[in-house]
């Protein structure tokens, strides 16, 4: 089976080691690049992920230091829709089909992590959509 573009391109972020332990708990923001997000407090951060698992199916660049990732828009939805029910659920579909390109960006905001080693052209991307 030929994998989709989007996990090939996420494989080159795999290989870059940790600078230190990640930070795991907080909230997630997720953006669509523009004007909408959706934000998720600690707790629905962790049950959130504790029902998707840690996105890397859906990600096409990563900090490798965070949770903070470029996630493709509609494998997100696709992830969701086979996920068990959570309450936000519907919002974060919604972003993702609203969303104005195919990614929606998520900020790791349980972290101080700078992004130092995020080494691939996906950052700059990144930074662009969340700076905004």
């Amino acid at each position: 089976m030929v994998q989709p573009p989007i996990l090939a391109a996420r494989s080159s972020v795999t290989g870059v080691a940790l600078q230190g332990e990640p930070q795991q708990g907080g909230g997630l923001i997720f953006l669509d690049g523009e004007l909408s997000e959706v934000a998720l407090d600690d707790d629905e951060s962790s049950s959130f992920l504790a029902m998707v698992g840690n996105l890397d199916a859906v990600t096409v660049s990563a900090c490798p230091g965070c949770r903070s990732r470029i996630l493709a828009a509609v494998a997100l939805v696709d992830l969701l829709d086979a996920a068990p029910p959570h309450p936000r659920a519907s919002e974060l579909v919604e972003l993702a089909d609203e969303a104005p390109t195919l990614h929606v960006y998520l900020v790791d905001e349980g972290s101080d992590c700078n992004h130092e080693a995020w080494l691939d052209p996906g950052y700059d991307e990144w930074a662009d959509a969340v700076e905004s």
